[in-house]
């Protein structure tokens, strides 16, 4: 059985040696799902600009974001990424774990945002019209909505190219919530 393997830095492009350079200067290491994605001698530079787009969404929305779809799609990597980086942003441990249960009770206006971004994951795109109209209520606009469908785009193509490839996950695992949940009524 074939297997994908994180390829190294002297088997990538130079063009991919860049960006390696690059991302090691800003987050200290290259993590394992940019290095997967630079098996394609265009791709890494092409996902980049798609994350480091501008965006109406503030950083903390787009953690919003990324968690809700990464459990829906129970992404590991993602899952445990996007932890860290939760708590980067300011979200305590619970918020982050309310948040990839699809919910944020602790402002109503990231609830709105949490509700949509789970709900347009679980079905595929074709959202529930009173989770949209609960979204447009809490305050967000129409270009808020197009910017979720962006960030949900850049998710899902990561959460699916590890999801394909299981490369292994070079983060702390983010708890499981079925593990929370467990704890929590026992």
């Amino acid at each position: 059985m074939k297997t994908v393997a994180v390829p190294t830095y002297e088997s990538v492009s130079p063009a991919n040696q860049a960006l390696f350079d690059n991302l090691k200067k800003g987050l200290g290491f290259v993590p394992n799902l940019y290095a997967t994605i630079a098996h394609s001698d265009t791709a890494l530079t092409t996902y980049l600009t798609l994350q480091n787009a501008k965006s109406s969404l503030s950083a903390k929305a787009r953690e919003v974001v990324n968690l809700a779809v990464s459990e829906v799609n129970q992404c590991a990597y993602c899952l445990a990424a996007h932890s860290m980086l939760g708590k980067m942003v300011g979200f305590t441990e619970e918020q982050v774990l309310q948040v990839r249960a699809g919910t944020a009770p602790f402002d109503a206006r990231l609830d709105a945002l949490a509700r949509l971004v789970r709900n347009v994951a679980q079905t595929r795109g074709h959202a529930d019209n009173a989770v949209v109209q609960a979204f447009f209520a809490a305050g967000w606009s129409e270009g808020n909505l197009v910017d979720v469908m962006v960030v949900i785009g850049d998710k899902t193509i990561s959460n699916y190219l590890h999801s394909t490839t299981k490369i292994p996950v070079d983060f702390p695992a983010a708890v499981a919530l079925a593990d929370v949940r467990e704890l929590a009524t026992a």
